[in-house]
């Protein structure tokens, strides 16, 4: 007997797992929101403390903070959104200041200063992901996006 239509699309189907959640521009913000994706992480199944829990951990921890110091809008909230699409984990975080963007991930990165305390994090961005981008947000403001791919 011949699988019925239904019976295959449930074979192709992805599980799909949305963690989204706004938080203050404030650091403590930056820190739950890290805090929150790994708990939710551990949750669906990817162990706290593995090398991809890890990986979320600092791609979470730098998007948001750069949100918090380079995307602040008094008043206005970013929103930190993790999913789990099959094999691939993806990591959205936005805020509402547009007119700052950060070099789009093909361009070239100079190196900061080896004594500087800033200017790193997009390079660890780069490292760490298999594919980021930035993205318009509408109404306003930036998404920017990571994407780890899974091993089995």
């Amino acid at each position: 007997m011949a699988p019925s239509p239904t019976s295959k699309m449930r074979e192709e189907l992805v599980p799909v797992h949305v963690f989204a959640q706004r938080f203050s521009s404030t650091p403590r913000g930056a820190r739950l929101a890290r805090r929150l994706a790994l708990h939710q992480l551990d949750v669906w199944g990817v162990p706290y403390g593995s090398e991809t829990s890890d990986a979320a951990a600092l791609l979470v921890a730098e998007l948001a903070t750069n949100a918090v110091t380079h995307g602040r809008v008094p008043g206005r909230d970013f929103e930190a959104v993790v999913k789990l699409l099959g094999r691939t984990l993806r990591i959205e975080v936005s805020d509402t200041r547009g007119e700052v963007r950060p070099a789009v991930p093909d361009a070239p990165r100079p190196e900061p200063p080896p004594t500087a305390e800033t200017g790193r994090g997009l390079l660890l961005v780069e490292a760490l992901a298999d594919r980021w981008d930035i993205l318009d947000r509408v109404p306003l403001g930036k998404t920017v996006v990571a994407e780890l791919d899974l091993r089995p």
